[in-house]
């Protein structure tokens, strides 16, 4: 008897050291892909994995919350990263993910690849409905895929959000825009030419019903100053069209701030907005 236990002790460490070794905490056997990589993402557990020909991962919780709720980054998932909520939001139990589309601007190729990354994620047992977040030009790829998708997503965080691409980066409003980058999305678009850019129906701000019919909640972080994305060409009409719609929407200015740093010192108002509107009462 007293080899056999011995043995399964030996066992038992052999597993423990296979699945945590190089400092990772032991993975979630359901999360697990084949052929993922795993590491470690502001101390937690990272799946790494290929959906629909892109590099993508998923980064779970210590604790997960019941229902499995998660947030999902659009763009720049690494950039000022602690004041965007993501990794307040895996301390409360949420999974945070991301999928790279390129410099794609949120077009309908790019959006493909979300949906092919989604429908990977949910089949895993994630929320059906999740939480995305957009920093900058992520607000595109943010708004368009909530605007095809508006009962898979419980709200958005925009920060410093593009919502119009005539503003940026078109720049044809007051903001300084991007030359580079407006040829680049006439082409990930196939817009035949700036008239036909110009006169697309498929910006966030012109693609707000869908969402509001569908009870999405809103929240941006923006610096009053700034002169990439102004506030007044994106957000404020997100704002006012939301409410006119009788959507949920919150405003959080900063004052003298520009289109940098983002995120907020303190990010608990948009992690408990968060958790408020993606998390069931009686899980959170």
């Amino acid at each position: 008897m007293s080899q056999v236990v011995a043995l399964l002790v030996s066992l038992t460490l052999m597993l423990s050291v296979s699945t945590v070794g190089n400092g990772l905490a032991a993975a979630d056997p359901a999360l697990s892909w084949p052929g993922e990589a795993l590491d470690t993402w502001h101390g937690f557990t990272r799946h790494t994995i290929t959906i629909d020909g892109c590099t993508a991962w998923v980064v779970e919780p210590k604790q997960a919350l019941p229902g499995n709720p998660w947030s999902w980054c659009l763009e720049f998932p690494d950039a000022f990263t602690d004041r965007c909520a993501a990794p307040a939001l895996l301390a409360k139990g949420f999974y945070h993910a991301h999928i790279s589309v390129g410099n794609t601007f949120g077009c309908p190729a790019a959006l493909a690849h979300c949906t092919a990354f989604y429908e990977a994620v949910v089949a895993k047992g994630l929320a059906t409905r999740v939480a995305l977040i957009g920093i900058s030009r992520g607000g595109l790829y943010a708004y368009r895929w909530a605007a095809e998708n508006p009962t898979k997503v419980a709200l958005i965080y925009g920060d410093a959000p593009v919502c119009d691409f005539k503003s940026w980066p078109a720049g044809r409003g007051t903001g300084h825009g991007s030359p580079g980058d407006w040829t680049a999305l006439k082409t990930c678009y196939h817009f035949a030419d700036d008239a036909s850019a110009l006169a697309y129906a498929g910006n966030p701000i012109d693609q707000l019903a869908p969402l509001a019919k569908a009870g999405i909640a809103l929240i941006h972080v923006v610096g009053d100053a700034d002169d990439v994305v102004p506030v007044a060409e994106n957000t404020a009409i997100v704002e006012s069209r939301y409410h006119q719609l009788g959507g949920t929407i919150t405003v959080i200015h900063k004052p003298g701030i520009g289109h940098h740093p983002h995120g907020l010192d303190d990010p608990t108002t948009v992690v408990d907005f968060i958790v408020a509107h993606a998390v069931p009462p009686l899980a959170r």
